[in-house]
């Protein structure tokens, strides 16, 4: 495969499947995407996911696919597995901020030690939408995507995730039940945990149905934390949706609404994190 070029290509290995073992010794899988916080010519990777999926893990494996000549090398993949992997992880400081964040420039830099490169696309904050364009451009509904591995459904060749599409089902602009999240109307499984989402639209848009504007726009909205079922009694429940690897028995149904961590959240994690280092933000 070339370079990618397009943003949309280069989202496609932004993520990377998380597959993690418990203590108990039970296996789960989940979405975990990187982000690059950009001060001036200064870069700091982080990993982002859940905090539901790194919480009591013992040690996880990351399959990347290997770059060659800055391109990615389908079919070629180097596998990194990290011990004691929770503790390598900054969850959010508020109880109800279901997001983690993992430094990755030192995994970086020891990969480089090793002669190793993996091929990854981080995007910066520069996508996150500002207060001014939540207000005057973001609409009440608008066409969503999210990255991730549902069900385990990948490309397992070319490392590959898959791409599902939806809508905001609540607004963007306020915050559901008074907490820094929004639903959406999209088909989320297991394995979706961490699935990064993104406002999408191609070829045109209108701002809030004022004048149509040629081109394309993309804003990152947030983390997929967990989705609605109704169970075995016939009940609306909300769960996390990290798959564990072993067969279950399916006892409930999707109702398509799931719910997202606002992308500010993630923002204001790694500037608590950069703060505390002494980092001028």
């Amino acid at each position: 495969m070339e370079i990618p070029t397009s943003l949309f290509e280069k989202l496609l290995f932004n993520t990377v499947r998380i597959e993690a073992t418990l203590k108990d010794g039970s296996q789960i899988s989940g979405t975990g995407f990187f982000f690059d916080y950009t001060i001036e010519e200064q870069h700091f990777y982080f990993l982002v996911t859940n905090k539901h999926v790194i919480e009591n893990t013992d040690q996880a494996n990351l399959v990347f696919n290997l770059q060659v000549n800055g391109k990615p090398a389908l079919g070629k993949t180097f596998c990194l597995n990290i011990t004691d992997f929770e503790s390598a992880w900054f969850p959010h400081p508020k109880k109800n901020i279901d997001i983690a964040v993992m430094k990755f420039a030192p995994v970086l830099n020891f990969l480089d030690e090793k002669g190793i490169q993996i091929f990854i696309q981080p995007f910066d904050q520069s996508l996150i939408p500002s207060e001014k364009v939540i207000n005057e451009e973001i609409d009440a509904v608008e066409d969503i995507i999210f990255i991730g591995y549902p069900n385990s459904i990948y490309d397992k060749k070319n490392l590959i995730p898959i791409v599902r599409k939806g809508i905001t089902a609540t607004p963007f602009s306020v915050d559901f039940e008074g907490e820094p999240i929004f639903l959406i109307d999209g088909s989320i499984f297991p394995g979706s945990s961490g699935s990064p989402v993104f406002l999408y639209d191609r070829g045109s848009y209108s701002p809030k149905g004022k004048v149509l504007i040629a081109g394309s726009r993309i804003f990152f909205l947030g983390v997929v934390t967990s989705c609605y079922i109704i169970n075995r009694n016939n009940q609306i429940e909300n769960v996390d949706v990290p798959i564990k690897t072993e067969p279950i028995i399916i006892t409930s149904q999707l109702i398509n609404l799931g719910r997202v961590i606002k992308s500010k959240a993630v923002k204001e994690l790694i500037e608590y994190i950069l703060k505390k280092e002494g980092v001028e933000i």
